[in-house]
Order: C-alpha cells, then sequence, then structure tokens
C-alpha cells in the first residue's frame, strides 16, 4: 500500500498568500502595487524554498537557492551592464525594495520562483515515461524545463514591462504584439534557463526526494501560473492579450503532457495519495 504523502504547512501558507497577492495585483496602483509586487516574488520563492527544504533537506534548498537566484543574479547583474545575453534594458530603482549592483535583491529569487514549478512538473512528466531510455527522460526534462521558464518569462516581460519595473533599450524588435521587448531577451532567457536546467539535474540525482512529501504545491503553483496568468492578461490585464496567448502557448509544452501524465495515473490502479498538512 502507497502511504500517504503530507503538505508541508509553511510551503503551503506562503503558496496561499502568493495566490492572494497575485489575484489583488490588478485592482492595485502606484506604491500598494510595487508592494504586492514585491509580496509576490517573495511568497513564490518562500513557498517553493520552504517546500524543497522539506522534501530533501535544508542543505538541498539552500543549494537550490544558489543555482537558481545564484546564475539568475550573476545573469542579470552582467544583462543591465553590458547587454548581454538579454538585450540593452535596465531597472527602475527603489520601487520593489534595495538592489544590489542597481538589481532589486528580489529579482534573483524570481527565478527560483518561476523555475522550480516547471522542473517539478518536468519530472512528473519524465517520470512516467517508463519506455524511454534515461539519458532520453534527462535531456527530456532538462528541455522542458528549459523551455517552461521561457514560457513563464512571456508572461512576466510584458507585465512587468508595462509596470515600469525595467526597460528596454534594444534596437533590436520584439514578438508580434509585443513592442518594446527585444527578440533578445527570450534568446537570453533560452541560455540561462537551459544552464540552471542542467544545474538542476544534477543537483536532483545528488539527494533522493522523500516520498512522504507532496509535490502538490509546486505543482499547483505551476498549474496556476500557466493557467492564472492566461486568465490574468486576457480579462484583467487586457493590454496584454499577446503575452496571455504567448505564454500560454509556450508553458502549454509542459502544462499538456503534465495534464496528460497525471490523467494516465489517476487511471491506473494504483491507490491514490491523501495529502496532510505537515507542521
Amino acid at each position: 500500500m502507497t502511504p500517504a504523502t503530507r503538505t508541508p504547512a509553511v510551503a503551503l501558507g506562503f503558496a496561499a498568500a502568493a495566490v492572494a497577492a497575485q489575484i489583488a495585483y490588478p485592482l492595485a496602483s502606484g506604491s500598494v502595487k510595487d508592494a504586492i509586487t514585491f509580496a509576490v516574488v517573495a511568497l513564490l520563492a518562500a513557498a517553493c524554498i520552504a517546500h524543497a527544504a522539506r522534501s530533501r533537506g535544508g542543505g538541498w534548498a539552500l543549494t537550490m537557492v544558489f543555482v537558481t537566484a545564484g546564475i539568475g543574479l550573476t545573469a542579470e547583474i552582467v544583462g543591465t551592464r553590458t547587454g548581454m545575453p538579454f538585450g540593452c534594458y535596465s531597472y527602475a530603482q527603489d520601487r520593489i525594495g534595495p538592489s544590489v549592483a542597481h538589481v532589486p535583491v528580489v529579482v534573483p529569487f524570481a527565478w527560483t520562483a518561476g523555475l522550480y514549478p516547471v522542473w517539478t512538473a518536468a519530472t512528473v512528466i519524465t517520470e512516467r515515461a517508463r519506455a524511454v531510455t534515461a539519458p532520453a527522460r534527462i535531456a527530456t526534462r532538462i528541455g522542458l524545463t528549459t523551455v517552461g521558464v521561457v514560457g513563464w518569462d512571456l508572461y512576466l516581460d510584458p507585465q512587468m514591462v508595462a509596470d515600469g519595473q525595467w526597460t528596454w533599450c534594444s534596437a533590436f524588435d520584439g514578438l508580434p504584439g509585443l513592442p518594446g521587448i527585444p527578440w533578445t531577451n527570450y534568446v537570453g532567457w533560452l541560455l540561462v534557463a537551459f544552464l540552471m536546467a542542467v544545474a538542476m539535474e544534477i543537483l536532483g540525482r545528488a539527494v533522493p526526494e522523500r516520498t512522504a512529501v507532496s509535490r502538490s504545491i509546486p505543482l499547483g503553483l505551476f498549474l496556476w501560473t500557466w493557467l492564472g496568468s492566461a486568465l490574468a492578461h486576457a480579462v484583467f490585464l487586457p493590454d496584454l492579450g499577446w503575452s496571455a496567448l504567448y505564454g500560454l502557448v509556450a508553458m502549454g509544452v509542459v502544462g499538456v503532457p503534465f495534464l496528460l501524465a497525471v490523467r494516465r495515473r489517476s487511471a491506473a490502479p494504483t491507490p491514490l495519495r491523501v495529502d496532510r498538512p505537515v507542521h
């Protein structure tokens, strides 16, 4: 009999608070919206870190932060100073907290908040592909994680540019319907997300996951980001309709196989996993 899995209560609290803040975002303006933006990133990252710590241990979670936020901060500092690999851009200062080298401190944690749920969903997909060889599963997991994180940015970048959190000065053209954001941005995201995905593949194999801890929080955040952001951009932030379409399709590269994998598991004659809060 499969043992019941437990949902970490602390991570669940952070995740619920992040979702509530995101719901409030379209209703806010000015400094209140800036505070909500900071809170959303911080709470999402905290939910991912808390879940990772409960699932694989505190040391693993700290290393995961180093891999995601550390690489992210390095890429952002290099990017704002040189224009590589994203293109020429700069952050607004003193809006979403203090900065390091002109990069708001909270920004690197957005990479943590974006990557961990996508990587978890990609892991579920590849676990279900039993007939696929191990090297193929690794390559698929890295590829899905990379594309899924870029898909997340197709929501994030247009929303934050529209809010003035950062400004592009690159002369390159962007995607149709998303003026002002150069195509080089997405090439940069592909490169950085690929590096993180490879590092996460190595990290994930180093320490086994605790099977008694449910994955429901990062998987729920993945679905909320994929589908909730599409709804928000299409309905509540109507100037971002194109980003709703792009993000829905790009994250759907992970989302659709994930839903199919979950459906196959639900149809299999195996006991259901019951989530119980862990304090």
